[in-house]
């Protein structure tokens, strides 16, 4: 049976709806926490180093690398007390929740109340993005077998800012997720619409015994459904539930606050998941969206997502999560204020009788603004995800910093494929409203395999300019110069880019190469050995410094590096051969056909190695099986001078 209605005197006017007793508290609470992230913020400024970032989307780093940090923790916990008490971390401590509150505020302060979008597709966005960010890479990782046995501990850093944007971006960031979202979407929009962190926040409130809950003494008023910014139906909820069951309640405490009956409170009680109305009564739901217009919301997101995702290198996941939703919304608001003969927004009059009026030629205007900024992002992007795309295909990154590899040829295989990546990324530099971060860097890698040693330099250049990658450009302009003779130039870049990185071992065994060739071996030793003391059991320094021992005559000190590198590296047959060679010159000749041989199983194809062989078979007095490997290189090798001028001297002595 339906509750009876409540009888109020006619002349009697609808009580005045309260202010929240709780939105001061929780607004002093809110101050707080910012206060604390300050407090954060300023420790690791102060000192070089602080705690890892207390920040849901840290998490990742332990979906992508089995990485525990406090982040990690931090959203764990939350999730965990979610369960328990509901979703109060959302309403009493979120940053992104204070900003929408506070741009709420602000903008009732000049008589705007912004109504809430009431899209069904929408609501799957936030699960979704939760899914790509947390979930997809385990699934990745168990798709490539990789192993999820060893976890590692970070609970400290000193690079605090590294996986947070710029004060530009961030900036922009809280004005399309804070005033332009609440503009548009209503309080809470971003909550609602965009953020991953609230999807499992959502599913855990749903199995939490803690949550508003009603008494007999409501009367229907809808007090708590007006003051609601999470936009609940609280009152609806309660007839029909007697509870709220809509996981987007952040248990604000405003509806209990301004129930004149105080029919409201938090408390436990049955769970929500599962439940079933306890009325016969159906629910109003009051105006939906047509399935139509929620297909032009789904494909206008999906487009305005996949634009602006990572555009010139620098809008965040987050920010194009709440920037698709408001364009979605700006695209379903054009489509009907083309279709329909009468419209108006906020007041406005926009058309009547089919015809648009003053205020609607502006909204038009500013529309077509916003579209020929779109349609302008998404010709950037494209050429930029083209480019990118057949950048990684055509990999030059593989040899270009390599000072020993040959400078590729204009007309190699991969010319075409370079020359796509370079039109396509030189056309989304040369269009784009700003320079994309590391664009430059990458144009000059595909210069390198072009074989444009300028273009590489101007390039290499404008991304140090730019701040990309100092310690790589600096090894490009390095290579460029050396290709060109310029010694000392060359010297130099190298010495620039051990300064820019001197963790990194690239340029230690490329300088230490440089010096060697130019006669410089106990500069080429000091080097690498120095290459050595900052990456130890990096193979190819470990290798080289075997290579400048050996050429300096220090055989015991060669041999260890080689064995170094190839307990680094097994099957770096450079390295083994020239141990098996080193051993042969110090007439260990037993040891170094082991070598020999293991070089050989590892390319049983290569002659030359195979000479090396029965030479240091036959100086460990094998001769018979010198013979053989020398008969078996003759055979592959038909002529070779000194394979057949040593077979005869073995066939001599026997």
């Amino acid at each position: 049976m339906s509750p009876l209605p409540v009888l109020q005197d006619k002349d009697s006017k609808p009580p005045k709806i309260a202010r929240s007793r709780t939105a001061k508290w929780r607004a002093g609470v809110l101050v707080l926490v910012h206060l604390v992230i300050a407090a954060h913020i300023a420790h690791w400024l102060m000192t070089g180093s602080s705690v890892t970032p207390v920040e849901p989307s840290e998490a990742m780093a332990f979906s992508k690398g089995n990485m525990v940090n406090a982040g990690l923790i931090f959203f764990a916990a939350t999730i965990l007390l979610t369960a328990v008490f509901g979703r109060f971390f959302c309403g009493w401590a979120c940053h992104l929740v204070a900003l929408q509150d506070l741009c709420r505020w602000l903008l009732g302060k000049v008589g705007i109340k912004p109504a809430p979008l009431r899209s069904r597709v929408l609501l799957w966005v936030p699960l979704l993005a939760f899914v790509y960010m947390f979930l997809w890479p385990v699934a990745y990782r168990l798709w490539i077998g990789d192993s999820f046995q060893h976890l590692g501990f970070e609970m400290t850093t000193s690079e605090f800012w590294a996986t947070f944007p710029g004060w530009v971006v961030g900036g922009l960031t809280f004005l399309t997720c804070g005033f332009v979202i609440v503009y548009f979407l209503g309080a809470k929009g971003f909550c609602t619409y965009a953020c991953p962190y609230g999807a499992i926040y959502g599913l855990a409130d749903k199995v939490s015994p803690m949550r508003i809950r009603v008494t007999d003494a409501c009367a229907g008023c809808g007090h708590c459904t007006a003051v609601c910014s999470s936009n609940v139906r609280v009152h609806q909820e309660v007839r029909d539930y007697g509870m709220v069951v809509d996981p987007g309640c952040m248990k604000c405490m405003d509806c209990v606050s301004v129930c004149p009956n105080d029919a409201l409170y938090y408390g436990a009680g049955p769970i929500s998941l599962g439940a079933k109305p306890r009325v016969e009564e159906p629910r109003r739901q009051g105006p939906q969206l047509s399935w139509g217009q929620e297909g032009v919301l789904a494909v206008a997101f999906a487009a305005a997502f996949f634009t602006f995702r990572g555009l010139y290198g620098a809008v965040p996941f987050l920010m194009s999560l709440g920037l698709a939703a408001v364009l979605a919304y700006l695209t379903l608001f054009a489509v009907k204020l083309a279709s329909r003969r009468a419209m108006a927004f906020r007041g406005w009059r926009l058309k009547r009788e089919g015809k648009l009026l003053p205020a609607g030629w502006v909204v038009v205007s500013l529309l077509g603004v916003v579209g020929i900024f779109w349609v302008h992002s998404a010709v950037v992007r494209g050429h930029a995800a083209l480019g990118e795309r057949a950048y990684r295909s055509a990999a030059p990154w593989r040899t270009a910093l390599d000072v020993t590899a040959p400078v590729p040829a204009v007309g190699s295989a991969e010319r075409e494929r370079v020359l796509d990546a370079r039109d396509h990324l030189i056309k989304a530099q040369n269009w784009g409203l700003v320079k994309s971060p590391t664009t430059a860097a990458k144009l000059a890698y595909l210069e390198m395999q072009a074989g444009f040693s300028r273009e590489v330099e101007a390039h290499a250049e404008e991304a140090l300019a730019g701040g990309e990658d100092a310690a790589s450009m600096e090894q490009l302009l390095a290579r460029v110069a050396w290709s060109r003779g310029e010694e000392a130039r060359a010297k130099e870049a190298y010495r620039r880019a051990l300064e820019a990185a001197p963790e990194r071992p690239g340029a230690y065994v490329n300088l230490g190469i440089l010096l060697g060739q130019s006669g410089d071996l106990a500069g080429a030793g000091e080097v690498l050995e120095e290459g050595l003391r900052r990456a130890p059991a990096t193979p190819s320094l470990t290798y080289n410094a075997g290579l400048v021992k050996a050429m300096t005559g220090d055989v015991d000190g060669a041999v260890a590096r080689f064995q170094a590198a190839l307990e680094a590296q097994p099957e770096l047959r450079e390295a083994r051969e020239n141990l098996a060679g080193v051993l042969a010159s110090a007439g260990r000749f037993e040891a170094a056909v082991e070598q020999f041989r293991i070089a050989l199983a590892q390319a049983p194809e290569d002659v030359e190695t195979r000479f090396l062989l029965a030479r240091a078979l036959l100086g460990a007095g094998s001769s018979a099986a010198a013979a053989a490997e020398l008969r078996e290189v003759l055979r592959r090798s038909p002529g070779h001078a000194g394979a057949e001028q040593l077979l005869r001297q073995v066939e001599a002595r026997e």
